[in-house]
């Protein structure tokens, strides 16, 4: 491998001390992605009684099959590359509580789509057919009691996610101003490899 590959190689995959560009793309993707969801599934779920309710909802359950989708693959992405370490002198309560709630926002964002999922094959009218290209298989049969309750369910697991995400955001926002550390930093923008 050439000097030039190396460098290249070590942008795009994570290290002990940095996140890389792959990383980093899935973060901020996903968490725009999650806040938009979180916003637009309180607005579908508000606004009045209308003809094209069922048109914003699969929207919404479109775009959340996608976030499933991309929470998998950066699951898998996140296993398969080292994970960048606190400072070294982090006490040890905050690097339980890092390693707790970044393991909370993917449980949760994965809970939240999967609710949202058995949600929609439990409806009569489900929202499988993504985008007019194809239909996603449902893993619920319909049920109006189980609808309500997945429902329900998804709601109030979006409410836990959206306190998770505010929870990270103080924390990114406590390392860069509080602390004057690298920590949000190098989720920014990364670290001089």
């Amino acid at each position: 491998m050439t000097r030039s590959q190396g460098q290249y190689r070590n942008m795009i995959l994570n290290t002990r001390s940095d996140w890389g560009s792959v990383a980093r793309a899935f973060h901020w993707i996903l968490g725009i992605a999650i806040l938009g969801m979180i916003a637009f599934g309180w607005w579908v779920n508000h606004v009045p009684a209308r003809p094209d309710r069922f048109f914003w909802r699969s929207i919404h359950a479109d775009i959340g099959y996608v976030v499933l989708l991309l929470t998998v693959v950066r699951l898998i992405w996140r296993v398969a590359n080292p994970t960048p370490e606190l400072p070294s002198d982090a006490p040890r309560w905050q690097r339980i509580a890092a390693q707790v709630s970044h393991w909370l926002l993917y449980l949760v964002t994965i809970l939240v789509a999967m609710l949202g999922w058995a949600m929609s094959g439990a409806r009569t009218q489900n929202y499988a057919d993504w985008f007019g290209l194809f239909r996603v298989p449902q893993i619920t049969s319909p049920d109006r009691a189980a609808e309500h309750a997945y429902e329900e369910r998804h709601i109030f697991f979006a409410y836990v996610l959206l306190a998770l995400v505010v929870l990270h955001v103080a924390a990114a926002v406590w390392h860069h101003f509080i602390r004057r550390d690298r920590v949000t930093m190098r989720m920014v923008r990364g670290g001089q490899r």
